[in-house]
């Protein structure tokens, strides 16, 4: 394993951060995210979400504590079984959700995690700088409307509501799991709106924007996964009492 100091040192990262990493059928490319990911923190939870590749085999010398799904569920799935894992562990201070397939640049994470710290915030949300020349044209379509609809209808503060390097505080990750079921990718908009709905301290912080070409390592499904997403919107727009809620701990 690569060991990699190039980070800028944040106090706090490597002892209380647990980084939750679902995956599916990453490839390669998983090992070279932990390659960059494990030396920054103590605490890896890895989730397999049902792959067939063999991607999560043959991790001897990675510090990362794996949970198999018995078939592939959805992300949504991946990130609650992983987040219950993290809460379980006695030092865990904060909780990270990163990509395996390397869209989710380690780099990022001191920076995310002294935004974290410094401002006491309940959820930190990665916003990506999505411009033409990195970002394709459907992605970056699609996340404007789905901030645009977020941030009118639902008063979202959030110009990238679909990225999913995020930091959470144990507090709302226990609200979470205990308020919110799994599903695919419209579930890490419900985290979104739990933190709205629920009075959390919500932020953003820039990360770097990463697409592969052809954005070929994505399971996103364009027309369905947005379906679930603005079904997801629209039934907290029409129903608000029964959107995801919480009343923060003080």
């Amino acid at each position: 394993m690569d060991k990699d100091n190039a980070y800028p040192e944040v106090t706090g990262l490597k002892s209380q951060v647990t980084v939750v990493i679902p995956c599916f059928n990453a490839g390669h490319r998983l090992k070279a995210t932990l390659d960059r990911v494990c030396p920054l923190v103590d605490r890896v939870v890895l989730v397999d979400d049902g792959s067939t590749d063999g991607c999560t085999d043959s991790l001897e010398g990675y510090p990362v504590i794996k949970s198999v799904l018995p078939a592939n569920r959805g992300k949504g799935y991946a990130l609650i079984e992983g987040i219950h894992r993290a809460l379980a562990l006695p030092d865990t201070g904060a909780i990270a959700l990163m990509d395996a397939d390397g869209q989710h640049d380690p780099g990022d994470l001191p920076a995310l995690f002294d935004v974290y710290r410094r401002h006491d915030a309940d959820l930190v949300i990665g916003t990506r700088q999505l411009d033409r020349a990195r970002t394709p044209w459907r992605s970056r379509f699609g996340n404007q409307v789905t901030a645009w609809v977020a941030g009118k209808l639902l008063r979202c503060p959030l110009s990238d509501t679909q990225c999913g390097y995020r930091i959470l505080s144990p507090r709302f990750a226990g609200a979470f799991v205990t308020m919110v079921s799994g599903g695919r990718y419209e579930t890490e908009m419900e985290m979104i709106l739990l933190a709205v709905n629920g009075g959390y301290t919500l932020l953003s912080a820039p990360v770097t924007t990463i697409y592969e070409a052809g954005n070929r390592s994505s399971h996103f499904r364009k027309v369905r996964d947005s379906l679930r997403i603005y079904g997801t919107l629209w039934r907290a727009l029409r129903n608000p009492d029964t959107a995801p809620r919480s009343r923060r701990r003080m």
